[in-house]
């Protein structure tokens, strides 16, 4: 039972996107049809996600360095660990959501 629970879920995961992408297709067929324009579809590329990730994850790291420093050096154990975690992540989260802004500022 316990490798059924993987397999099936793995298998109901590419299911749920075959799908969602075969009804986007579809609804953009339609569009189509009726003559409207199928440029409401179109996403501008952004690259805030991957920035918002990569400074999150430095954080992470920089966190978890600083959280072996602490028990190293304090004897903090856990706890260390953990709040450096959730504190440099954080900021990394903060600093990606500054520059987002300021690129945000430029555009207009």
């Amino acid at each position: 039972m316990g490798i059924m629970i993987p397999i099936i879920s793995i298998i109901g995961s590419i299911i749920v996107i075959i799908y969602i992408r075969k009804f986007q297709n579809m609804e953009r067929m339609a569009i189509i049809d009726k003559g409207l324009d199928p440029g409401i579809f179109k996403r501008e590329s952004s690259s805030a996600g991957t920035l918002r990730g990569a400074l999150l994850l430095m954080g992470a790291g920089l966190g978890l360095l600083m959280g072996y420093w602490l028990d190293r050096s304090f004897d903090m154990e856990e706890v260390g660990y953990f709040s450096m975690l959730l504190i440099f992540g954080g900021l990394g989260l903060g600093i990606a959501y500054i520059i987002e802004e300021k690129k945000a500022k430029e555009r207009k």
